[in-house]
């Protein structure tokens, strides 16, 4: 069965009030499923899992603030070098941390649309 690394974009928003700026995490599963769509629903399912505000205790910077899934900008079927590699099954295998300047920068963003970033990692 093929194994895809699903890009999530994961962004903070502030639950306090407005805010001007997004920090915005692209976190990338490894799933292993027969298809791409059903890869897409399995990164889909995995991102949503990391939503939430920690109990009430996550931050950025000051205020107080919920993750929140963005959507699937790609999915990438991965191609195997070498034969034998023991990979597993959604595990994440990186993550980005950048800025948008606002919420039309964020849209862009998720939906793979060129748009200016800020990366902090």
């Amino acid at each position: 069965m093929p194994w895809f690394s699903a890009h999530a974009i994961m962004y903070f928003q502030h639950t306090d009030g407005p805010q001007d700026r997004y920090l915005v995490y692209e976190n990338i599963f490894l799933v292993e499923a027969p298809d791409a769509h059903q890869a897409f629903a399995k990164g889909e399912a995995l991102a949503r899992q990391e939503e939430g505000d920690s109990e009430g205790s996550l931050r950025v910077g000051d205020r107080p603030a919920t993750m929140v899934f963005g959507g699937i900008r790609k999915l990438i079927e991965v191609s195997h070098e070498r034969g034998g590699d023991q990979l597993g099954d959604c595990d994440e295998v990186s993550y980005s941390e950048f800025e948008v300047a606002d919420r039309d920068a964020l849209d862009r963003l998720i939906r793979g649309e060129e748009t200016a970033v800020w990366y902090l990692q």
